[in-house]
């Protein structure tokens, strides 16, 4: 029998990239609100599911099928389609990920640092490590 994995792997935002432009099946979402998404930018081609938004800042209900829906026509014959998420610096991509391989999802991994990474020394972020940090495409409205 093989065993699930319940711990997403947090793969590198390069890494991640790369496997965006060589594979056009993976699936990179973004789990911060609808305006981090819109506001503060987000990693080019990623699509937008929010783990927790306002007005309440509670977890999404509809998340799970929500991603299931995006993954829609993603699927080869082989094996389920790449899925990683992202947040802001890793926690909520964290959680939401366990919550998908609990409800079966496989091939689920999460960005390690997140889109703008964690707090250096002087409590500012996009300075030590994330998606922006390593330069990567993205985009804003």
């Amino acid at each position: 029998m093989i065993e699930k994995t319940t711990e997403p792997a947090a793969l590198e935002p390069a890494a991640v990239w790369e496997m965006m432009q060589s594979n056009p099946a993976v699936l990179l979402v973004d789990v911060r609100s609808d305006m981090e998404y819109l506001m503060i930018g987000h990693p080019k081609g990623a699509k937008n599911v929010s783990w927790i938004d306002h007005p309440d800042w509670t977890i999404n209900p509809n998340f799970v099928s929500q991603v299931r829906k995006l993954l829609l026509g993603r699927l080869s014959a082989q094996q389920n389609a790449p899925l990683v998420l992202i947040c802001r610096s890793g926690n909520r991509s964290l959680d939401a990920a366990k919550l998908l391989l609990a409800e079966g999802m496989e091939n689920v991994s999460i960005v390690a640092d997140g889109f703008e990474g964690p707090l250096d020394s002087e409590h500012h972020r996009n300075t030590v490590a994330g998606w922006r940090f390593c330069g990567l495409p993205w985009e804003q409205c």
